[in-house]
């Protein structure tokens, strides 16, 4: 288990608050605001950053990623680069946790071996692989924990009560509680609806519960952390960037994190 991310939820249990975590795409809207909009989202007040990797069919995703998706490939920006992008905001300060979010084909591509190994040396803390469940995941588990890398599976309204054990099992940091049925952005996360949702998975697990998918608002940012030990954002950060026109797009991020979680 990534040490980062196990001191970051702690940090946020002492102090009595729900974590906010942010993702971006990698190469968007170019190469060179990536690393810039990194270092601004942990200054505007992100605990964790998700960084995705570019994948031409990203099918949990709505169109506002989807599109980030398409811009980032355009620019041949691959997994490799991802792992650069995290060696250069290390370099220059990074220092919160931060999770690769994307789909299993890049990593297959170079091999999980190859994936762990270039994660761990790069200073990332873990994968979020959404189309990688754990029951298929057996090897790439054992690359991640060889390396102290965090694996963090999903959990959406439609898994069944006997699936969620499997799902922490695999687990480590947290799992991943997807808000609402369908892609992220496409709809606002239904916030009554939540504590039941969670109430199943608290059934079956201590882990942390990170609630994405629908968060874009600092309502929902604040009624999520009543209930959850994190809010994660996405679509919402895209928007801020494209946005921005010709201000910078590190700036304009740093405004958004900023304003959604009060700090």
């Amino acid at each position: 288990m990534s040490t980062r991310l196990r001191e970051r939820f702690q940090q946020g249990k002492a102090e009595g608050r729900s974590l906010f975590v942010a993702y971006v795409t990698a190469g968007y809207p170019t190469r060179a605001d990536t690393v810039p909009i990194l270092l601004e989202m942990e200054a505007g007040g992100a605990d964790v950053i998700e960084l995705g990797v570019p994948f031409t069919d990203p099918l949990a995703d709505g169109a506002t990623i989807q599109h980030a998706n398409q811009v980032a490939i355009l620019q041949h920006v691959t997994l490799l680069d991802c792992f650069g992008f995290i060696r250069e905001a290390r370099a220059q300060g990074l220092t919160v946790p931060v999770l690769f979010m994307g789909y299993y084909n890049p990593i297959l591509a170079i091999g999980e071996g190859r994936a762990a190994a270039e994660g761990a040396a790069s200073g990332i803390d873990g994968f979020i692989v959404v189309d990688l469940p754990p029951d298929e995941a057996g090897s790439f588990l054992v690359e991640c924990r060889a390396r102290d890398l965090s694996f963090v599976p999903l959990v959406a309204p439609t898994t069944s009560d006997a699936r969620i054990p499997l799902l922490a099992k695999a687990a480590d940091a947290f799992l991943y509680i997807v808000s609402v049925t369908g892609t992220t952005g496409a709809t606002s996360v239904a916030v009554d609806e939540l504590p039941a949702l969670l109430a199943r998975v608290r059934a079956q697990t201590d882990l942390p519960l990170g609630v994405g998918f629908g968060i874009s608002r600092r309502e929902h940012v604040v009624a999520v952390g009543k209930v959850a030990e994190a809010a994660i954002v996405g679509s919402a950060i895209i928007s801020a960037i494209d946005a921005a026109g010709a201000e910078s797009p590190a700036r304009r991020v740093r405004e958004y994190v900023e304003h959604v979680t009060g700090r």
